[in-house]
């Protein structure tokens, strides 16, 4: 069958080949005009990116790609996405990494980062990442509820600090929510994998037992592994823990144990707050979905991209990034979240404030437009 499809393909690039000289009458061999296509073809502003993408969708030499291979329910709002990725992308990430992923819908490029929950360098070079779709999330909805198997996809390479060392500490702590648990379970399993047998205390909160994603999975770790104690919130019944007495009584050790936190805001805050009261935070590893924007953002305007001869009106609650992505411009980024500085570019002129701080950019400064909205008229030199 593959000796087929590759055979196919050649044809196929063969009659690419020719087809400027189609119409040129020879009395000698067909592939003289199999050359004077390619001279052709040699003539015009094609890449030799364009030439692989005719063999092979993932072959390029300019961006990696990925094809959707399987996309499977988890839970009624969330999915698992499997990826093959292409050329140059590399197996040898880190678990609890995330991976940029862009999906062209309706002409347009969207992109967003989702953890890893693939077990990496194996699964036969495939990778997975799972999603929860929200309300306010238009490409998470796509990737749960319309995403069709064979789409191919950009990818962005596995970064992020929020990592599990190898090998692990021998007592460790995880605290997660929501889909919070989706870089923790490639924690996970990459320990089941490798054998390691570490003392894991693991607090997981979900409005309910429906809403868990990798239930099942939990629960056979949990019912398996001696050293993997599993004590599920199930927030709608029991309320959402509060990080005082009640974690003393759970994990009486938690102020020793490497902790890495995975959830939504006001969790991680409440984490945040109570391991720097209790000098344990050099222990605390934290991952954010989300930019916690604060009422201090920019007050709007123009937003004028001058190596592309583009501008946007924008209000004060949209990114600098996302500005660029409404007008198709392809904008360097990483986590989207102001953590890996992937996205820093120059302020060309103007004024910008950060989501978070309040502070305000000018002139000559390099900011992260992820986390930067526009303070009035401002130039990105992109």
């Amino acid at each position: 069958m593959q000796g087929a499809a590759m055979n196919s393909k050649i044809r196929s690039l063969t009659r690419w080949s020719a087809a400027p000289a189609k119409d040129v009458e020879t009395a000698r061999s067909p592939k003289i005009n199999l050359l004077r296509g390619l001279a052709a073809r040699a003539t015009t502003p094609l890449l030799p990116d364009d030439y692989l993408k005719l063999l092979n969708p993932l072959w390029s030499a300019r961006e990696l790609r990925g094809e959707i291979v399987q996309v499977s329910k988890e839970t009624e709002d969330s999915a698992t996405v499997t990826i093959k990725p292409g050329w140059g992308f590399t197996g040898d990430y880190l678990p609890g990494q995330y991976v940029g992923i862009g999906v062209r819908i309706d002409g347009r490029w969207h992109w967003r980062s989702y953890s890893l929950t693939s077990i990496p360098r194996r699964d036969e070079k495939l990778i997975s990442i799972t999603v929860k779709a929200t309300p306010e999330g238009f490409l998470s909805s796509h990737l749960v509820n319309g995403v069709k198997p064979g789409t191919i996809v950009r990818l962005a390479a596995p970064k992020g600090d929020f990592a599990l060392p190898n090998p692990p500490p021998p007592k460790v702590l995880l605290v997660t929510a929501g889909s919070g648990i989706t870089p923790v379970m490639a924690m996970l399993r990459s320990l089941q994998q490798r054998g390691h047998r570490p003392d894991i205390v693991h607090i997981h909160s979900a409005p309910s037992a429906d809403d868990v994603i990798f239930h099942d999975e939990l629960r056979d770790l949990a019912d398996g592994e001696n050293e993997y104690a599993l004590h599920l919130r199930l927030t709608k019944d029991d309320g959402h823990l509060e990080f005082g007495d009640d974690l003393d009584s759970l994990v009486p050790d938690w102020r020793e144990r490497p902790t890495w936190a995975c959830g939504p805001p006001d969790m991680l805050d409440t984490i945040e707050t109570r391991w720097t009261d209790s000098d344990a935070l050099a222990n605390l590893h934290m991952e954010r979905f989300v930019i916690a924007r604060t009422d201090k953002g920019g007050e709007g305007g123009t937003v004028t991209f001058a190596v592309s001869d583009k501008s946007v009106e924008v209000d004060g609650a949209t990114s600098l990034l996302e500005a660029g992505e409404k007008v198709g411009i392809q904008m360097p980024f990483g986590c989207r979240m102001g953590i890996c500085q992937s996205c820093v570019l120059p302020l060309e002129s103007g004024h910008v404030r950060d989501f978070r701080s309040g502070t305000e950019h000018g002139e000559g400064d390099r900011i992260q437009t992820c986390i930067s909205a526009v303070s009035g008229d401002c130039t990105i030199n992109i």
